[in-house]
C-alpha cells in the first residue's frame, strides 16, 4: 500500500472513532443519565485531526503513541461493561487498533522520502 492509502485509512478511522466516542458517551450508552464529561475524549482527538488529514507525518507520529490510550480504554470496557456499551467499546477498539496501524505504517512508508530530502540538501 502507499502512504495516500495509509493517509485515507488513518483519517477515515479517527474520524469514526471521534463520532463514536462522542455518540457513546453524549446519547448512546454515557456513563450518567443525559450525558457525562467523557465526552471531551472525542474532544481531544480533533486536535490531530486536520495535521492528519493534511499529511503531517509529526502528526502521524505522536497520534500513534495517543491512540493507545483509546485502544486501552476500549479494552477495559469490553471487557468489564455490559450490553450496549461493551459494544462500543469494541468498536472503539477496533477503530484505534486500525488507527494505530495506518499511522504507524503511513510513518514507515514515508520515511525513506525525509531521509532522501535531508541527504539532497547536504
Amino acid at each position: 500500500m502507499t502512504p495516500k492509502h495509509y493517509r485515507l485509512l488513518a483519517s477515515t478511522s479517527l474520524i469514526a472513532l471521534i463520532f463514536l466516542c462522542l455518540a457513546w458517551e453524549a446519547w448512546l450508552a454515557p456513563l450518567k443519565p443525559g450525558g457525562s464529561w467523557m465526552t471531551l475524549k472525542a474532544a481531544i482527538l480533533l486536535f490531530p485531526l486536520f495535521g492528519i488529514l493534511r499529511g503531517k507525518r509529526y502528526t502521524y507520529k505522536w497520534l500513534s503513541l495517543l491512540v493507545q490510550i483509546y485502544l486501552l480504554e476500549g479494552l477495559t470496557r469490553a471487557t468489564t461493561d455490559q450490553g450496549l456499551s461493551r459494544h462500543l467499546a469494541t468498536g472503539e477498539t477496533l477503530l484505534a487498533a486500525i488507527l494505530f496501524f495506518s499511522t504507524v505504517m503511513f510513518v514507515r512508508s514515508t520515511r525513506q522520502t525525509d531521509e532522501k530530502k535531508a541527504a539532497s540538501a547536504d
